[in-house]
C-alpha cells in the first residue's frame, strides 16, 4: 500500500480501517497488501456486515451501521458518487502505475487508497523470452487505462486493454480463439477465473486465489512467470518428441514387418525367426523410451 488520502472528513487511518474492513473477506490481491498496512499500523479493521463482492468493480459492506464501498472510479460513478475531488490525485497515481481504489461512505467519497505493485525483473525478462519464442502478447487488466499503460510501457506490450471487467475479459479471450487463436491465458485473481477456464492453457499463480488455480490447467507452484517460458519449451519439445517416436515406430513397422510375414522369401529366401522378431521388437520400444528420455536434458 502506497498512498492514503482523505477527501477531508476522516482521516487516513479510518479510511484504511474500512477498507481493511471489507478487504478482509476478498482474495484479490490488492486485499492483501490493505490488510498488511491496516496491521502494521495497529489499526483495527471491524468487520463488515452484509458484505458484497461484485465483481471487476469492488466490495460493499456495513460497518458500524453506514455503507461503505470500495472500489473503481467507474463504479463509484455508477452509483452516483462524485470522485472529482480526487481525481487529480488518482489520475497522477495512475500514471505512475499504482492501482487506485476509492472509497465512499454512505454514498459520500471518503478518500482514495493506492497499491503500488512494482515490476518484477522475472516479468521483464518472461516477456523478452515469449516474444523471441513468437508470441502475441496481450495485456487485459481491470485497471485504469492510464495505470495498465503505464506498465506496459516499461514491459514493452503494444497491445493493451485496459478498464477490463470479468466478462469482458472471457470474451476477448472467445474472439481471440474465433480467430483461429490458440490462447494461454496467466492470472492470479477471482475475476480471471472465467477467461483462465475458457483459454486453451489456463496459467495460474500459487500465489493467487484459490478459484484461479481450481480453473487454470497450470499452476506455476511460486508465481515465478519465467515458468511460463520453461512450461512453453517443455511443451514443444514434448510434442516434437511425440512425432519423432510415432516416425521411428512406423519406420520399424514398414520395414519389420513385411519381411516377418514373408515378403522377401520368393526373391531372397529370407524370413525372420520368432526370437529376431522380438528382439526387433524389443529394441523398437527401447528406441522410443531412450527418445523420449531426452526430454530430461531439454533446455528449458
Amino acid at each position: 500500500l502506497s498512498v492514503v488520502e482523505s477527501a477531508g472528513r476522516l482521516s487516513p487511518d479510518e479510511i484504511l480501517g474500512l477498507a481493511a474492513g471489507l478487504e478482509r473477506f476478498s482474495e484479490h490481491p490488492l486485499a492483501e497488501a490493505v490488510v498488511a498496512a491496516a496491521r502494521q499500523r495497529n489499526i483495527n479493521a471491524e468487520q463488515a456486515a452484509a458484505f458484497e463482492s461484485k465483481s471487476g468493480r469492488g466490495l460493499v459492506g456495513v460497518i458500524r451501521g453506514r455503507r461503505v464501498m470500495l472500489g473503481s472510479r467507474a463504479w463509484m460513478g455508477e452509483a452516483g458518487i462524485d470522485t472529482r475531488p480526487l481525481a487529480a490525485r488518482a489520475d497522477d497515481l495512475a500514471e505512475r502505475g499504482h492501482s487506485v481504489m476509492f472509497l465512499a461512505v454512505d454514498g459520500r467519497l471518503e478518500g482514495l487508497l493506492a497499491v503500488a505493485d512494482p515490476i518484477k525483473q522475472s516479468a521483464r525478462e518472461t516477456i523478452g523470452l515469449l516474444r523471441r519464442e513468437g508470441v502475441r502478447l496481450v495485456m487485459l487488466t481491470g485497471d485504469t487505462r492510464a495505470a495498465a499503460m503505464a506498465v506496459a510501457g516499461e514491459l514493452g506490450i503494444q497491445d493493451v486493454k485496459a478498464e477490463v471487467l470479468p466478462e469482458a475479459k472471457l470474451e476477448e479471450i472467445r474472439r481471440l480463439q474465433q480467430q483461429g487463436r490458440f490462447v494461454a491465458m496467466a492470472g492470479d485473481g477471482v475475476n480471471d477465473a472465467p477467461a483462465l477456464a475458457q483459454a486453451q492453457v489456463g496459467i495460474a499463480m500459487g500465489t493467487g486465489a484459490d478459484v484461479a488455480m481450481e480453473s487454470a490447467a497450470v499452476t506455476l507452484v511460486k508465481g515465478d512467470l519465467r515458468g511460463v517460458v520453461r512450461a512453453l519449451r517443455l511443451s514443444r519439445a514434448t510434442m516434437r518428441t511425440v512425432r519423432q517416436n510415432l516416425l521411428l515406430a512406423f519406420a520399424y513397422n514398414l520395414a519389420a514387418v513385411p519381411v516377418a510375414a514373408g515378403a522377401l522369401y520368393p526373391s531372397f529366401g529370407l524370413l525372420l525367426s520368432p526370437v529376431v522378431a522380438a528382439a526387433a521388437m524389443t529394441f523398437s520400444s527401447l528406441s522410443v523410451i531412450l527418445n523420449a528420455l531426452r526430454l530430461n536434458r531439454a533446455p528449458l
